[in-house]
């Protein structure tokens, strides 16, 4: 009776250990399942963040391209207001000499 008992306790045995090596590839399943589905949410809040810093750069980008454009307008405007004044000056000189070249064919005729 004796290895009855042996017999049945290593049939016991070998079935707690096939319940346990099928527990550990269950588990190591999970983990993985587990460990998968947890690289694809830190993927696609990696992929959110990219996403959000791009949209910044650009915002940053197109607010300083806003501004050097208004800053070279305003120059532009300040140039432009300059050579009209100087021209508006000239033409005054320019009209006064016409007149007096004028003046002086009339007189020579």
């Amino acid at each position: 009776m004796a290895k009855d008992k042996i017999l049945s306790e290593i049939k016991n045995a070998e079935g707690n250990a096939r319940k346990m090596v099928e527990a550990g590839v269950k588990s190591k399943h999970d983990r993985i399942t587990s460990a998968r589905a947890e690289a694809r949410e830190i993927i696609k809040q990696a992929e959110a963040d990219a996403q959000k810093a791009a949209q910044s750069a650009m915002r940053s980008a197109g607010e300083s391209i806003a501004s050097e454009k208004k800053k070279i307008i305003e120059e532009g405007e300040k140039e432009a207001s300059k050579v009209a004044e100087k021209a508006s000056s000239r033409m005054e000189k320019a009209v006064d000499n016409l007149i007096t070249e004028f003046e002086r064919a009339i007189i020579h005729v």
